[in-house]
C-alpha cells in the first residue's frame, strides 16, 4: 500500500494525495478529547487545590484555553512530552481583575471561558479571529444578562469581541433556546456551582449536540459536584454550596478525530482498531461507527477498544443520516460519499453552519468541485455519488475540512488539501498518524 505526499512539510500550502493501493489495516492511537480536554482545564481551574489531566490534547484550542487560565492568574503548567496538564485551581475565586484573552477560532474557550469570568470581580474582554467574530454568542449574553451579569458585545450585537463587567452570578434560573449550541448550556454548567445560589437552566425547544451535556455532567461528577439532567434535556439543575475537588484526571481519546480512520478502513475495505475508545467512552461521537455500519461495514465496539471492518468490495451503502447528535462527523461522512453505492443524505445539523465555517456550505462546495451532485437545504443536504474528478480542495481554515477529505485522497486521485496545517486546531500530528496508518512515511 501507500499513500504519497508531494509536499516537505504538513505546513505547506498544499498537501497532494496519492490513493492507497491495499486496504488500509491498523491500529491507531488518537489524542485526547479536545471537548473532555477543555473541559477538565476550566473545571480543574475552578477547584480546590492541584489536578493533574492526564492523555491531554496539545493542540490550538487547548493552549487558547490553558493561556487565557494562566492570565486569568491560575497555574496551568503544560508537559506535552508526558502528555499533561497541571493545573493549581483557584477555589472558584478567580484572581484576576482585568484581562483580555485572545481566543483563536476557539468556540469552547469563548463559551466556556464567558460563563467562568463573570464569577470573578472585574472587567474581563473576549475576542478571537475574525471568524470567530462572526460566530454568534447572542443566547450566551442574553443569559448571563439575565442572571445579573453585565455582557455586552463591543463591536456587532451578539457577537464577540465581548466584555464581561464581572460581580458574581446572582441569579438563579434562565431559559436559553437549544438549537443554536450545547456550548452555551455546557459553560453555565460548569461554573453554576460557584453562583450565588446555584442554577436551573430550562431549554427552549430541542437541544442540539445532546451528548455533549453528558459529558459535560460526567466531568463535573468526576471533579465531585453533582448536575441533574432531566432525561428531556429540557432541565438543567446545580444545586449551591457545591465545589469541585483537585484530582487526577484521564482524558480518553477523541471520538470525532477518530471518525477519519474509521472512515479510512471503510472505504479501502480495510481494518482500523482505535485504542482507549470503547463502551466506557462518554463521547456520543463514537456512534458514527453505527453509521459505518447501515453503510455496510463491520463493527466490535470492545470495552477499551473499537474496531471498524469496512466491506470487501469497499462500496458503501447510501442512506439518510440524522447526525444532529453526532454533527462533528457530519463532514466525515460526506467526505466517503462519493463512493456509496446510492445518495446519502445527511440532516440535523443546521447548527453546523456556526462553527469554523458554515460546514453545510463549504461542504457542499468542495464536494461539487470534486464533480459530485449536491442538493444543499438549511440543515443538511443530499449526495449523489459520482466518478470523483480532481481538484484543490478549500479547507476555510477548519481542521475537520481538511481531516475529513484528506479521507476521500485515500480512494481518488488528484484530492489537493489546501492550508493542511490547519488540522493543528484539533489534531496537530493528524498527517503524521495517516501516513503511518496507510504503511508508508515517504515524501515526494
Amino acid at each position: 500500500m501507500g499513500m504519497l505526499i508531494n509536499n516537505s512539510s504538513f505546513r505547506s500550502e498544499m498537501l497532494e494525495l496519492a490513493p492507497v493501493t491495499l486496504p488500509v489495516r491498523g491500529t491507531v492511537k488518537v489524542p485526547g478529547s479536545k471537548s473532555i480536554t477543555n473541559r477538565a482545564l476550566l473545571i480543574a481551574a475552578l477547584a480546590d487545590g492541584e489536578s493533574i489531566l492526564t492523555g491531554a490534547l496539545y493542540s490550538d484550542d487547548t493552549r487558547y484555553m490553558a493561556s487565557a487560565l494562566n492570565q486569568l492568574g491560575i497555574r496551568v503548567v503544560t508537559d506535552p512530552d508526558a502528555g499533561n496538564f497541571v493545573v493549581t485551581g483557584c477555589g472558584g475565586d478567580i484572581p484576576a481583575m482585568e484581562a483580555e484573552l485572545f481566543l483563536g477560532n476557539s468556540g469552547t474557550s469563548m463559551r466556556f471561558l464567558a460563563a467562568m469570568v463573570a464569577l470573578g470581580h472585574g472587567r474581563f474582554v473576549l475576542d478571537g479571529v475574525p471568524r470567530m467574530r462572526e460566530r454568534p454568542i447572542a443566547p450566551l449574553i442574553q443569559a448571563l444578562s439575565d442572571l445579573g451579569v453585565t455582557a455586552r458585545s463591543t463591536m456587532v450585537d451578539g457577537y464577540p469581541p465581548i466584555e464581561i463587567s464581572a460581580d458574581g452570578i446572582p441569579g438563579d434560573t434562565v431559559t436559553m433556546a437549544g438549537d443554536k449550541s450545547s456550548q452555551y448550556f455546557t459553560g453555565l454548567l460548569m461554573a453554576a456551582p460557584y453562583a450565588a445560589n446555584g442554577l436551573t437552566i430550562h431549554v427552549d425547544g430541542e437541544l442540539v449536540s445532546q451528548p455533549y451535556i453528558d459529558i459535560t455532567a460526567d466531568v463535573m461528577a468526576a471533579f465531585g459536584v453533582d448536575a441533574d439532567i432531566d432525561e428531556g434535556y429540557r432541565q438543567f439543575r446545580v444545586a449551591p454550596g457545591q465545589r469541585y475537588q483537585g484530582q487526577v484526571y484521564a482524558i480518553e481519546p477523541d471520538a470525532s478525530n477518530a471518525s477519519y480512520f474509521f472512515a479510512a478502513a471503510a472505504i479501502t475495505g480495510g481494518e482500523v482498531r482505535v485504542e482507549g475508545l470503547g463502551m466506557e467512552s462518554m463521547q456520543g461521537d463514537l456512534d458514527f461507527v453505527y453509521v459505518l455500519e447501515q453503510m455496510g461495514a463491520s463493527i466490535d465496539v470492545r470495552e477499551t477498544e473499537t474496531i471498524v471492518r469496512g466491506p470487501v468490495d469497499g462500496v458503501l451503502h447510501g442512506g439518510d443520516f440524522d447526525m444532529a447528535d453526532i454533527s462533528d462527523t457530519a463532514q466525515t461522512l460526506a467526505a466517503i460519499a462519493p463512493f456509496a453505492d446510492s445518495p446519502v443524505t445527511i440532516r440535523g445539523v443546521a447548527h453546523n453552519r456556526i462553527k469554523e465555517t458554515d460546514r453545510i456550505s463549504a461542504v457542499a462546495t468542495e464536494l461539487r468541485k470534486l464533480g459530485q451532485l449536491v442538493d444543499e437545504f438549511d440543515d443538511g443536504m443530499t449526495i449523489t455519488p459520482a466518478p470523483v474528478t480532481p481538484a484543490e480542495i478549500e479547507t476555510y481554515d477548519d481542521h475537520r475540512m481538511a481531516m475529513s477529505f484528506g479521507v476521500t485522497g485515500l480512494r481518488a486521485p488528484g484530492v489537493r488539501i489546501l492550508d493542511p496545517g490547519c488540522t493543528a486546531k484539533t489534531f496537530p500530528d493528524y498527517w503524521d498518524t495517516l501516513l503511518h496508518l496507510t504503511g508508508t512515511n515517504r515524501l515526494i
